[in-house]
């Protein structure tokens, strides 16, 4: 074997070895074959030669190990050739635990992934407490579990419970939480500091952590088949087994075995090989992929907005604003009622207060958050952000008015969910610095972005777009101005498809029910009231009529935004809300009619076919994506075109011939799928 290029060793005079990862040509570490092969060969020569103690580390700032590397299972074929991946890894891990001295993982930025079961397969792990500290098992995003011998020695480490959560969840961890637990046994504040801490753990030998014992008697035998129904009947409320097995195969590795003996290795490894070649895990391992080619997405060469300038301080340019602010823009909050931007101001320090623990990080925080009543900020903005009502007039009125007063350079956006943007430059002299930037509701969650333009928007425009949706830890989806963009234009005739059920007399429940099974996180009846049915009807109104679609009778949501009984929001719309929750009917549940799922989820699919003939965005993929991170869409089916493909082009096209013969020409399927059909 060549000598390794991605680790890299050395011993110092009291005899420990530091092994370093560097993995060349990537920002940040991953578990690679060749990077595994590596360590087997490292890890072979110190058991023959064994050090007084090693220490694993990473070179890179960014952080110790991000995972396994992803693109690798996209190239399994077989239960077998998976199987004998994992085994092959489990077999390092095993060599690394079974190595005859101390070994500490030395921690910096995040574990995640194959990164913390290596750093489980150590006798100790310190970390960096320096606020980015992560540490998660989030496998089971992927539609898969730990396969390195993570599912055992978490258990064995932190107690079944505490375990089960970690992977069960896929969450992060912080430092003082990963403490806590037992997960990392010391924590330091400096990079000398946590050098010290692991030499330390080598120099001074002393016991692994041990969970309490309540946690070591859950996974008794006797006890496990008492607890494993209610750990399935909690991941029951989130995801259904047919959907996302991933979960449920972890507790019954767990009930079956207890973490206890070779046979958990051997299981963990059958479970997993199965679970990478189910459609669940391809697609989900589809998405992430997906999310990487957003995020790879700008221009280094074009500079990122440092400061903003937002007008409108309702409910999402506020959010805006402080969102902004806390990634580290300075921001200006400008709006023609000086009393809105106060309040605004006041009321997202104290959800800063909430958050932000640091007393110094809080200050810098808030000090980037300004009120800007006279709008100075304008002059000085890199990047200045319209937030009015949803209305063409003011907004044409408003950008007119600021565009003699940004400085060379400075670039234009405006929030609109719906106009086009050739309509809002119609007053500009210069409508080449003009973008859409749609943000998402609730901001602080929404992962998307929509970087609208026209033919005649300038580069460094759209890619100051970009950038700055980087730059704040968005997914920027560039996309061409139409109605609605795509996110809502997609969106709209899925929504009002269920108002279409609901004058034919089918239940709202049942219409939600229907998308639930198919795999939607809310139904289009629930999603309406959460977007509000003010805000529904509005744009739902400006797409259909700019695309000459039917509407539904629109009657009821009329009545009800009189009423001033606006969904969520209000407490209520088509359905009744308590705070976040909606309060559920105590009628019996009907079954949707057998057709209701595809006249919902097929339509939304023949408009994402459309949106691709048209052009909107790069491709079908970026298509998938911008629907699974603007509006939910089942990530387990890889987006509303990839299911289509796994459904059947021809079989799609002929559904939706026969519902267009029942229900009307809304859904006559789009010319697009002859392309769709074609594409590789």
């Amino acid at each position: 074997m060549t000598e390794p290029h991605s680790w890299h060793r050395t011993t110092d005079n009291d005899g420990i070895v530091w092994l370093m990862l560097d993995k060349p040509n990537s920002s940040a570490n991953a578990l690679s074959s060749q990077v595994l092969r590596e360590l087997d060969f490292i890890l072979a020569e110190l058991a023959t030669a064994t050090p007084r103690g090693l220490v694993i580390g990473s070179a890179k700032r960014s952080g110790f190990i991000a995972g396994a590397d992803i693109k690798e299972f996209t190239t399994l074929g077989s239960v077998a050739e998976a199987r004998n991946l994992v085994v092959a890894g489990q077999q390092i891990f095993d060599r690394l635990e079974s190595l005859p001295c101390p070994t500490v993982a030395m921690i910096s930025g995040f574990a995640l992934g194959g990164g913390l079961e290596l750093a489980l397969a150590c006798k100790h792990r310190v970390a960096l407490d320096d606020g980015k500290l992560k540490l998660g098992l989030p496998e089971v995003m992927l539609g898969i579990h730990p396969g390195f011998g993570g599912t055992v020695r978490a258990v064995r480490l932190l107690g079944a419970l505490s375990a089960l959560d970690l992977m069960l969840t896929g969450r992060n961890l912080r430092a003082d939480q990963a403490h806590k637990i037992g997960l990392v046994d010391a924590l330091a504040k400096t990079d000398e500091e946590l050098r010290e801490l692991a030499g330390g753990y080598i120099r001074r030998p002393r016991a692994a952590h041990r969970p309490a014992w309540w946690q070591r008697l859950v996974s008794n035998p006797l006890i496990r088949p008492l607890i494993k129904p209610r750990l399935q009947a909690e991941v029951s409320k989130k995801a259904s087994r047919e959907h996302y097995p991933a979960p449920y195969a972890i507790i019954d590795l767990w009930a079956r075995h207890g973490a206890r003996g070779r046979e958990a290795y051997a299981a963990e490894a059958d479970s997993i090989a199965a679970l990478f070649l189910t459609p669940t895990a391809r697609n989900l391992v589809r998405v992430f992929l997906l999310q990487d080619a957003l995020k790879a997405q700008g221009d280094s060469s074009i500079a990122t907005p440092k400061r903003v300038h937002v007008i409108g301080a309702g409910v999402m340019g506020a959010d805006i604003a402080a969102y902004c602010a806390q990634r580290g823009l300075t921001v200006t909050l400008t709006d023609r009622d000086a009393t809105i931007v106060q309040q605004a101001i006041l009321r997202h320090r104290a959800r800063f207060e909430k958050r932000i623990k640091d007393q110094e990080q809080l200050q810098q925080v808030c000090a980037r958050l300004q009120a800007d009543i006279d709008g100075a900020g304008v002059e000085q903005a890199d990047l200045v952000i319209e937030a009015i009502v949803e209305k063409l007039e003011a907004k044409v009125q408003l950008f007119s008015s600021l565009e003699p007063r940004l400085k060379p350079g400075a670039v234009l956006a405006t929030n609109t969910s719906s106009i086009p943007l050739e309509a809002i430059a119609a007053g500009l002299a210069n409508p080449s610095r003009l973008i859409g930037l749609h943000f998402f509701n609730p901001v602080a969650l929404m992962p998307l972005i929509e970087v609208v333009h026209t033919a005649g928007t300038a580069r460094e425009a759209r890619m100051t777009g970009v950038n700055f949706a980087r730059r704040i830890d968005k997914l920027p989806l560039p996309c061409l101005s139409s109605p609605g963009f795509l996110v809502n234009r997609v969106l709209v005739p899925y929504m009002f498809e269920a108002m279409h059920a609901a004058a034919e007399g089918i239940a709202l429940e049942t219409i939600d029910e229907a998308a639930r099974r198919y795999g939607m996180p809310v139904g289009p009846v629930e999603l309406s009231d959460m977007v509000g049915l003010d805000v529904c009807l509005h744009v739902g109104e400006i797409v259909s009529n700019a695309l000459s679609r039917p509407l539904p009778d629109l009657t009821p949501l009329r009545e009800l935004i009189a009423a001033g009984k606006l969904g969520k929001k209000t407490g209520q719309g088509l359905y009744r809300w308590e705070g976040e929750r909606r309060v559920r009917s105590t009628e019996p549940r009907t079954a949707p009619p057998e057709d209701l799922a595809d006249r919902l989820m097929l339509l939304l699919a023949n408009e994402c076919v459309a949106c691709q003939r048209e052009g909107l965005v790069e491709s079908a993929d970026f298509i998938d994506a911008g629907m699974i991170f603007g509006s939910g869409y089942a990530p387990f089916r890889g987006g509303p075109l990839q299911a289509a493909r796994e459904r059947g082009i021809d079989d799609c096209v002929a559904r939706l011939q026969q519902l267009s013969q029942r229900y009307g020409e809304r859904f006559k399927p789009d010319a697009g799928w002859t392309q769709l059909r074609s594409a590789p």
